[in-house]
């Protein structure tokens, strides 16, 4: 035991009994400090009781049995944590804001929010509800989101005599705001609104004032804005900027390459508005490259229209790309350029920016060089078009565009791709989900986009582009904006190798690991049926790629280099890449500043934060179509597969729809489950019954919530029917919600004491 000081304080600090309890060979208690530190009389010794509990509440020490105190650090019943992480389960993982040890700090997971899969991103901080496991983790159920009041909301209007309220529309506000008749901007019940937070209401309700009415919720577009609003997605471009766009004209012949007579094409989709990239093929007529390919890919000139420094440059780098919707696009520059003279639309004489590459039989790229050009394009082909004409004839598509266009285009694809399966890089097989319309705003159904050959197409000339802008502008010494993806977590792996054990794939030990290692056993899991769950665990192992100056190379593509070069309508980095050309090969005056690389770190960190924000509103505004979708589904049962294992219950994603949401713990039926982690399952202590990472189940929606974008299921067979029956079961006339499956008294006696 510690020798307490010599010359002891009358009373001592926090710093001290913190020293005395870290330093103590065993855990210690209350008379032992207190013996140490001389504490004598009543006054002083609830002085120090109230410090020994400050000090345990604020998660300095643990309390051990004998309410003895040890320094090995623990946390309190309720402290802020901030969200670090996201587990192979799909778990959230959070660190203590405040920790005192020398050591790594506990792990706590933290629970899902009510409504499905959790609103809360990595980074924000909560005040949360801690609960030690036997494994020494922590459980946290998050009381609120650490972020001050909001200063802003979007929510649904409700009147009432003397104003009303506002139902927000983020599931993290948990309590309505309160709305003053003089406040409300003549807004009606139902009316999807924004308004500003204010003090808190006498009553306790917090206090808001609308300032601006959105829309009715009803309304075709109201989805998509909230998903705009909520997540500060610019709308509205400065007149500025809008004039500059209006002013622009077409782009003379000048001293760019005339490009007009080759048979340039775009190939998308068949609802887009915009083209920006143009593909063309043809043999290499060179005798010392039989079965080689001359390949263009031609991208629409937008540096040509804005200039850096320019209104529309700014407002170009504050969207940072454009955000696409079921919908709605909110692009990053006016339609005037972007669906206009930056759109490669069939016919139109347009500015464009260049690559012709040549490769060899087996995909290698031999040279490449870049050139400003004047285009016209000579066919806007969608995927579907392109994959049909290349087995059969259409009435969609001339014989001579299938012939000389479309043949050779698919000659130097396949030459790529063989290219691409020697590097071995990442195919993750997760078809995004496609929504479609009967009308503005009626959801007919969603399901998987499909996916074809094309695709892959234009997918390969658009990276084979890519990497040639990277390679330009290194040898140039120009500063590149490069895309890099870095390597796996090695943790991440471990944990993944562990489970791939348990079904059966083996990952690679070892070695340092390759995208290949991946690509062999998601090879493996499409021939026995477990396609989706391995590539979906494989993707969260990954790294979020982002832009950056600093080159580390690309893991997914398995590429040393690799820029984005190919949509600068639509991503303010390859605008970025296109100045670095031109200034970097001498190719007119529309290039990069003299300070611009100074800049590009700045720049880059920006441009992957405006990504980040883009891809988050298009998952909310998916997440809510596919609710909106479900609504009236509600006790429908539904073939499903286990996407998530985790203390709290259950992540679920029916397979018709691709709709995600959670089976709460508590709706597993009479029995404790317990976590296993190793093995991604939950284990019935009674019934041994189990539920593992990818099972199949037959799951019943039992709630979807509209507003906030959430849904809850159970297992069907737990549910009151038969699983055949399909029939909802009654809800609360109030609450909305399933009841609990009634029981005699002696049946509710019985499970009480068996629970106790």
């Amino acid at each position: 035991m510690p020798k307490p000081p010599k010359v002891p304080a009358p009373f001592p600090t926090k710093e001290e009994v913190l020293t005395f309890i870290r330093e103590s060979p065993r855990p210690v208690g209350a008379r032992e400090i207190a013996r140490a530190f001389h504490i004598r009389g009543s006054e002083t010794r609830i002085a120090f009781k109230r410090l020994l509990k400050e000090i345990h509440g604020e998660g300095a020490v643990d309390r051990h049995k004998g309410r003895k105190l040890s320094g090995r650090g623990g946390l309190p019943a309720v402290a802020v944590i901030e969200v670090s992480d996201i587990d192979e389960d799909g778990e959230l993982l959070a660190r203590p804001v405040v920790w005192h040890g020398e050591e790594a700090p506990p792990t706590i997971y933290v629970a899902p929010e009510r409504h499905g899969t959790p609103a809360i991103e990595i980074g924000t901080r909560l005040l949360a509800r801690l609960k030690r496991s036997a494994d020494g983790a922590y459980e946290a159920l998050p009381i609120r989101v650490i972020a001050g009041r909001p200063q802003e909301i979007i929510g649904i209007f409700t009147a009432a005599p003397r104003g009303g309220t506002v139902r927000s529309t983020d599931r993290r506000h948990k309590s309505d705001f309160f709305i003053a008749a003089d406040d409300a901007l003549g807004a009606r019940t139902g009316d999807l609104v924004r308004a500003e937070v204010a003090a808190p209401h006498e009553r306790g309700q917090v206090r808001a004032k609308i300032v601006q009415r959105l829309g009715h919720a009803e309304d075709p577009d109201a989805i998509s804005l909230i998903a705009i609003h909520s997540h500060d997605i610019p709308v509205e471009f400065p007149q500025a900027a809008l004039a500059e766009a209006a002013a622009a004209g077409p782009c003379p012949l000048g001293t760019r390459s005339d490009l007009r007579t080759l048979p340039l094409v775009t190939i998308d989709g068949p609802d887009a508005r915009d083209f920006d990239d143009a593909v063309f093929a043809e043999p290499d007529p060179a005798s010392d490259n039989r079965g080689g390919w001359h390949m263009v890919v031609a991208i629409a000139d937008v540096g040509h229209y804005v200039r850096a420094g320019a209104a529309l440059d700014t407002a170009a780098y504050d969207r940072g790309n454009s955000v696409y919707f079921p919908d709605r696009v909110v692009p990053m520059l006016p339609e005037a350029l972007s669906n206009g003279l930056c759109s490669l639309k069939p016919g139109e004489e347009r500015a464009c920016l260049a690559v012709r590459m040549t490769i060899d039989r087996d995909g290698n790229k031999r040279s490449h060089r870049f050139e400003r050009g004047l285009m016209r394009s000579a066919a806007r082909l969608t995927y579907e078009q392109v994959e049909a004409a290349r087995y059969r004839a259409t009435d969609d598509i001339p014989e001579t565009i299938a012939k000389n266009v479309i043949a050779p285009l698919y000659g130097a694809y396949d030459a790529l791709l063989a290219a691409r399966r020697r590097r071995g890089t990442l195919d993750l097989d997760l078809p995004e989900p496609k929504v479609e319309f009967s009308a503005p705003g009626k959801i007919a159904r969603i399901q998987p986009a499909l996916r074809f050959d094309s695709h892959r197409l234009i997918e390969e000339f658009m990276i084979a582009a890519n990497v040639a802008a990277a390679e330009s502008l290194e040898a140039a010494g120009e500063p590149a904006m490069y895309r890099i993806h870095d390597r796996p977590d090695p943790e991440k792996v471990e944990a993944l190798r562990d489970f791939l054990d348990g079904i059966g794939y083996r990952l690679p030990k070892g070695q340092v690991i390759q995208p290949k290692s991946f690509t062999g056993i998601l090879d493996q899991a499409r021939q026995h049926g477990h396609t989706h769950l391995v590539s979906e665990l494989v993707l969260r192992t990954q790294a979020q790629a982002q832009y950056a100056p600093e080159n580390i190379g690309h893991f997914g593509l398995a590429l040393r280099r690799y820029c984005h070069f190919t949509s600068p309508i639509r991503r303010y980095a390859d605008l970025l890449v296109h100045r670095a050309l031109i200034r970097g090969l001498r190719l007119g005056p529309d290039g990069l500043r003299p300070d611009d690389a100074a800049r590009f770190p700045e720049w880059g960190e920006h441009i992957s934060t405006t990504e980040r924000r883009a891809v988050a509103a298009e998952r909310d505004a998916m997440d809510r179509y596919t609710v909106a979708f479900m609504e009236d589904k509600v006790g429908t049962i539904f073939p499903g597969r286990i996407t998530g294992v985790t203390r709290f219950g259950l992540f679920v994603r029916i397979e018709e729809t691709g709709a995600q949401g959670l089976i709460p713990m508590r709706s597993l039926g009479d029995d404790f489950y317990i976590h296993d982690e190793a093995h991604h399952c939950l284990v019935g202590r009674r019934t041994g019954r189990q539920f593992t990472l990818g099972d199949a189940a037959a799951v019943r929606l039992i709630e979807a919530e509209a507003v906030t974008g959430g849904l809850l299921f159970e297992i069907a067979e737990f549910a009151e029917e038969a699983v055949e029956t399909g029939a909802p079961r009654p809800m609360h006339p109030k609450t909305r919600r399933f009841g609990p499956v009634r029981r005699g008294r002696k049946d509710r006696s019985r499970t009480s004491k068996r629970r106790r």
